[in-house]
Parts: C-alpha cells; structure tokens; sequence
C-alpha cells in the first residue's frame, strides 16, 4: 500500500477499481471527466487489470453499454455530468423499473454555479424523479467510502444507485492509501441469464414500479440503521461554550464583547461598556444563558455544504471564545443519504428541537424532506432555508457564506421578539424578512427600515461580520476590468467564424451555437453565435429558423465531437425535410472544451486499440447532404469561398473547417508588426479579436503618426498567420497557412481534393501533425503512441 494525493475524481476510479468494477463508460464533461481519464491511465500503466474503459458516443451510449454489462453480473460504472443525465435519461428511467445484475453506479458530477454548465439542475431531484438512490458526499474522503458502498447498495437491491458530487468535491484533493494493483471482479459464470423480466413491455414496468416502490422504503430503512449506510449520516449534539473566556463579564451582551476584541461596525472600534439595544441584549444574554441547556435549534446540510457547515460553526465557536461569548446549544445533521431520505435518523435529529436550519447547493431537497417529516409526524417544528430566504438559493455556498447566515439564525432564533405568526409558523414574508431575502448570497440579511435602509446587524452577525471583514484583503474601490472568456490565440474556430461572416456579407443570417470552445464565438467581435441550448441543438433550430423566416439564413455550427455525440440527428432530419440550412463542422480533431479526450472521428480508444476514425464528410453524404466543401480556416481565401459555395446552395449543405486544436501541435514562429507599416486602424484588433494582438497607443510610426500601433504578444501568438491576412496594408509580417487541400497533399503525398466534395468524390480524414523534421510516417506513429 502507498500514500498518494489524489484529486477527488481520481480517488472516485480508484474507489470504483478497488469495488472489482468490470465496465467504466462515460461522456466527458466537467467536473466529471478525469474519473474515466484516471482508470484510463491506471489500465494503460499496468494498475487496474482486467477492467473495460471507454468514451462513448455520447450519455446514452455509455449508460445502456454498462447496463449489459450489469445484467451479466459485471460491475459497472457510468460516468457523466450532470446535463448529460437528461441525455441517458431515456435509458434510465426504464432501467430502474428493469433492474440490474451486477452492482451499478452513476456517477453524476453536479455543476453549482454553475461554473461551466448550461444549468444548475440537482441530481438529487432527478434521481427521487427516477426513484434511484443516490449518495452525496461532503469530502473526498466520504466519496471514496461512498463509490465502494455504492456497489453494494445496487447489488443488494438490483437498482442502480447515483453518487452525486459537486464540482470542489471532485476537484479538492487529499491523501489516500492505495494498493499496488487492482483487480476486476470476476464475471459470474453463468454470465447473462435469459429472462422476461429484462423486457420492458407494459406488464413489466407496472410490476418493476412496485418493485421500485418497496424496495426505496427499505432502502430508507438501511440509510437510517444499516451501519454501513448509516455512517454517511452524522448527528452531533453541540453542548454550546461551557464558560466563556477569562476575563470577561459573564452577563457581557455578544455587542460588548465584540467591541472588547476591538472590531466594531464598518472597522471602527467601539468604546468599552457600550450598552446594547433591549433587543440585542435579550438576544445575547440569551446565548449567555444557555450553558448547559439541551439544544433547541439544529442545523442541517448536505454534500459538500455540511463541510462547510462544519468549518462556519468552528469559526463562529471561535470567534465567539475570542469575544468572552458563547454559542447556543445546538443539533447538527450531515446528509450524505439524500434520497430515498432517512426519515427515522431525520426524526430522532428533531427530536425536541424547534428550529432547524437547512443549508445545501442548488435545490430545497433536504428542506422539503423536513418540511414533510415535521407535517407527517405533527412535530412543533420551524423549517428554515431557501424557501424562507434564510438559506442562498442558487450558486455554490462557502464557508464564509454560511457563517452569515448561521450566525443570523443563531441571532433569530435567540431573540425574544421573533415569534412566529399565528398558527406557529412564520410566513415566508416574514422570515425572508427576518433573513434579507434571497437577492444575492452576500447580502445582508437584516430586515429593512421604513425608508428602506439596512440597519447594522447586532449580535453574533454583527461579530461574524466584523471577523470576516478583519481577514479579508483590502478593500478595492475602483471598478474592476472585463475579463470575458475568449477562444485561444491560434484557435481556428477563429477564421471559421470570420470566414463565414466575410462570406455571408450583407446577407440577413442567424448563427446557431452549440456546446464546445466554438461558443465563445458569441462573443465580440466576432459576433457569430445568437443562440446556444444544448448540445446538437444548433443543427436542427437551425431547421426552425429556416421554416419561419425562410428569408433569413440559418447557419449551424458544432464541433467534431458533438457531430458525433448528438449532431446527426439532427443532420437526417434537414435532409429528411429539405431545410436549408448549413453546418459548420468545426473539426479540430478532439474534444478540446473538456480537457483534449478523444471522439470516433480520431480513431483513438482509451484501452489502446487505434481504429479507423469515422469520416465526417462521409457520415454527412450518408445522411444526404449533396453540397460538402471544406478549408483550412486559418486561410481565409479557401474558407470565404468554401462558405460561399455551401452558403449559396439550396437545401442542407456544409462546411468542415479542418485545422488541430493547438493543443494537439506545436506553434508556428509567431508574427511580427511593421512598425513603419502599421496605420494604427486597429482592424485585426476588432475584425477577429485574437487576445494575442493588442494596442499600444503610445507607440508612433510612419503611418500611424500619433494613434499608437498593434503590438503582438509572442508569448500567445500560435503563427497561425490569420492577422497577417486581416491587415490590409500588409503591415503583419509571418506565414500564411496552405489551403487543406495543399497541406493533405504535402502530409499524405495523396492528390490534392477539390473545395468541393460531389456526392461520389474522395474523402479525407483529418491529417496528422506533422512536428517540424518529421517525416509523415513518423506522425502517423506520434498518433499510434
């Protein structure tokens, strides 16, 4: 066994390779990828023996691959983020009613934030509307202890079983010990046994729903009691301070005693013996009292909330000892069994409290679950969280966040003037009131004045407040520069873009964007994507701008990836229909957005075997697209008339632009300015938008005069030579890329192929990368490795 630090998707394989998991099948996807690029790596070094890996088409494929497996009592693992759930969802809800073999888990990586997703949709949610358990782990740490459980959970009830990390779960990392080697589990050997119960005809699923039914409740049962289920469920009882620190009055209200550790509001400090307000002093005095009380509040949270959970109500301990005060007693619950709920762990957690707090990402699940225990079970319970204001409700929580808003329960539920309205509940008005609404996660939650104003917070927000404010940085005031995400210095979706609206001219168009690097197009200004909603979408509303403004036209563009995974479709249905629309493939030999993986159109399997890559351009005619051109988008001659010629046919046509990601090559020597050539007219700065070029406005010139001149970065500049066509007086100096047809020819000694492809003309797959002094054999070898 050896210690190593692993990133939390890497202790996930791990987890699942040391559970004897047979199949892992996924679609890339962040926060998710590296789980499937770790087992990948293990089985290529030697580690994990005996296991199948692969990237699938897309979540469908990869789901029903590993559902096989599960019935041939494989152990299998599927692996996506969480959007591409609704892909596999088709499969999944029939699955649950069909049940499983061997154990099956999907790992569901969620997105708060979100920070590089379409939505913020919650796992949880989807799986109680599958009915599949799920598990939610609040470190690295549980998440390794819960993939290995996982297993055991799906073999024990034939059902699959969801383990739903969040993005800094899957991306902290922490130490783990780790075996030499792992090993698949054997395949039963009797292997698939023929039965009617995998069919899924009426009778079938109406049998499996109660099937599904029973076994959650037992389910539930295990979450509460089972001890290895049971573990992912911490109740802890916080007594509160039992004396408070040396020195200090023992009636001091938590005002005086912030004051005394000399922070007051805004940073001032306040004078010693400052007396407080009726209210703060009831509300202080009353934390004061509760020395050895049994708790009365509670707080409850999930996944990786309940970290920080932990870490908010350390720092208030502390700083509350700091101060000469004390926390209240209070009840803590971590959820790591959201779904089914543990109901009976959640009432004993209840019992005798009157509030309860209720702090995790995304949606109310656990709050809800609350809400329902306390009717069902007519317990005098007050239910707080995002549907009453006092919990963020949307975005990733923090650490800091959550000591706000549990130091304002804390305040709340201690006052005496905070009753709840009649009937024993307090409305959302009034509690959202009492919390600050929902507006911003870092917005005061003081309840407002008549003109509107938010008086200073009291008590232990007050003190949290001022802490916070004391280990922050410096304060910047001024206004804080635009940073908006761009496409890579060198990228060719770059010329693809520029190509198509050079060719499009004055002509009314519509640029459907789907999800990849190529999205960034949107912004300017290049100008060139109006709508993106998913992936393979671009394609067919192209479709439905075409049908009802038959006058505008509708342009696609998707990534060679996504031509693959969701694009075609939406290709047969254009060609089924006649719409006319055209697509650009933007093929640059990988799936770059999500960390460079592999698609069928390269040819490269993560178990090894290289095989023949799919070609793009004979899928499209397969599916009946008659006009197919192609160009190198970094020549702009060859991708303007490219364009214009799919552009200018009617019915379905497209574009391949083709040229490597720069991931995948070495640069070219990068360009140079003319400084006696350069006018200063900063076109190649607002024409494409390449964050390598930038401008100096004190630099003079010949011809610039006095209006500076464009400089460029070459620590950016990847030479792909598109600003040296740009520049209309030749003032930038560099090479210029051949046109596709030129550099197939020189690569593959093959003859060069026209623009344009007929529809019983020659096809081409992408070139290799030929490095400088290598021979084109040699690159075909870099690609084997």
């Amino acid at each position: 066994m050896t210690i190593k630090l692993l990133m939390g998707n890497e202790a996930f394989a791990w987890a699942a390779l040391e559970a004897g998991v047979n199949v892992v099948a996924g679609y890339p996807g962040t926060p998710s990828s590296e789980l499937v690029e770790t087992v990948a790596r293990l089985h290529a070094e030697g580690t994990a023996r005996g296991v199948h890996v692969e990237w699938s088409t897309n979540e469908k494929a990869a789901l029903e691959v590993a559902a096989a497996a599960s019935y041939c009592g494989a152990r299998a693992l599927f692996t996506c983020k969480q959007v591409g759930l609704n892909v596999a969802s088709d499969a999944l809800m029939s699955l649950n009613y069909v049940g499983t073999g061997g154990g099956l888990v999907l790992f569901v990586a969620d997105d708060p934030g979100p920070i590089s997703s379409q939505t913020e949709q919650d796992t949880r949610r989807f799986a109680a509307f599958a009915k599949v358990p799920v598990l939610d782990p609040s470190t690295p740490e549980e998440g390794y202890a819960m993939m290995r459980q996982a297993f055991e959970l799906s073999e024990r009830y034939g059902t699959p079983v969801i383990v739903r990390p969040t993005t800094r779960i899957c991306h902290a990392s922490t130490f783990f010990e780790l075996p030499e080697f792992t090993d698949a589990r054997p395949i039963p050997e009797q292997g698939f046994q023929k039965d009617p119960k995998w069919i899924i005809f009426p009778k079938r699923a109406f049998e499996g729903h109660g099937e599904v039914n029973r076994r959650l409740a037992r389910i539930a049962w295990d979450y509460a009691f089972t001890p290895e289920f049971a573990q992912f469920n911490h109740v802890v009882e916080e007594p509160g301070s039992q004396q408070l620190a040396a020195g200090s009055d023992a009636n001091a209200t938590w005002v005086e005693a912030a004051a005394q550790s000399g922070h007051g509001h805004g940073g001032t400090a306040m004078p010693r013996g400052k007396v407080a307000t009726s209210g703060e002093s009831d509300v202080l005095a009353a934390a004061d009292s509760n020395e050895g009380a049994a708790a009365r509040v509670g707080i409850v949270a999930g996944g990786v909330s309940a970290q920080y959970a932990r870490e908010a109500l350390a720092l208030l301990q502390q700083w509350a000892a700091e101060a000469g005060a004390a926390l209240p007693p209070y009840r803590f619950l971590a959820v790591g069994t959201p779904y089914p709920f543990p109901a009976e762990t959640g009432a004993r957690f209840a019992e005798g409290l009157t509030d309860v707090l209720v702090l995790e990402e995304l949606d109310s699940v656990l709050e809800e679950e609350l809400l329902k225990l306390a009717g069902q079970r007519h317990l005098p319970l007050r239910v707080s969280g995002k549907l009453t204001g006092e919990a963020p409700d949307r975005g990733e929580n923090s650490t800091e966040v959550l000591a706000q808003r549990i130091a304002r329960f804390f305040d709340r539920t201690a006052a005496a003037d905070t009753a709840p309205s009649e009937g024993g509940r307090a409305t959302a008005t009034e509690a959202s009131a009492m919390a600050g609404g929902t507006e911003d996660q870092g917005a005061s939650c003081a309840a407002k004045d008549g003109a509107g104003n938010a008086p200073a917070p009291s008590g232990l927000s007050a003190l949290t407040e001022r802490n916070l404010a004391a280990s922050a940085s410096a304060p910047y005031e001024g206004p804080l520069p635009v940073r908006p995400p761009v496409l890579c210095a060198g990228c060719p979706h770059r010329g693809s873009f520029f190509a198509i609206k050079k060719a499009l001219g004055k002509t009314p168009a519509v640029f459907c964007g789907d999800i990849g690097c190529y999205t960034l197009g949107n912004a300017k200004p290049l100008d060139a994507v109006d709508t993106c909603l998913c992936m393979g979408a671009g394609i067919t509303m192209a479709q439905g701008f075409a049908v009802a403004q038959p006058g505008i036209k509708a342009v696609a563009f998707v990534g060679d990836s996504t031509f693959f995974a969701s694009g075609m479709t939406g290709i047969a249905n254009a060609a089924y229909n006649g719409h006319d629309i055209t697509i650009a493939v933007l093929d640059n030999a990988t799936t770059a957005m999500t960390g460079s993986q592999p698609h069928p159109g390269t040819g490269v399997t993560l178990m090894g075997q290289r095989r023949k890559p799919l070609v793009i351009e004979e899928v499209l005619r397969a599916l009946g697209v008659e006009c197919i051109t192609f160009a190198n988008p970094h020549n702009l001659e060859e991708s303007t008339e490219a364009a214009r010629q799919a552009i200018g046919f009617s019915g379905p046509s497209a574009i391949i632009f083709r040229a490597p990601c720069i991931q995948l090559k070495r640069p070219e020597a990068p360009v140079a300015i003319n400084g006696d050539a350069c006018t200063g007219c900063k076109k190649c700065i607002r024409d494409i938008g390449c964050p390598a070029i930038g401008f100096n406005p004190a630099a003079e010139g010949l011809r610039s005069q006095h209006r500076g001149q464009a400089f460029v970065d070459t620590g950016l500049c990847d030479g792909c030579g598109l600003c040296v066509q740009v520049c209309p007086f030749d003032s930038i100096q560099g090479k210029v890329a051949e046109p596709l047809g030129a550099a197939l020819h020189a690569a593959l000694g093959v003859p060069i192929a026209p623009t344009a492809i007929p529809s019983d003309g020659p096809t081409g797959s992408f070139p290799p990368v030929i490095f400088e002094g290598e021979t084109p054999a040699e690159a075909e070898e870099d690609i084997d490795d």
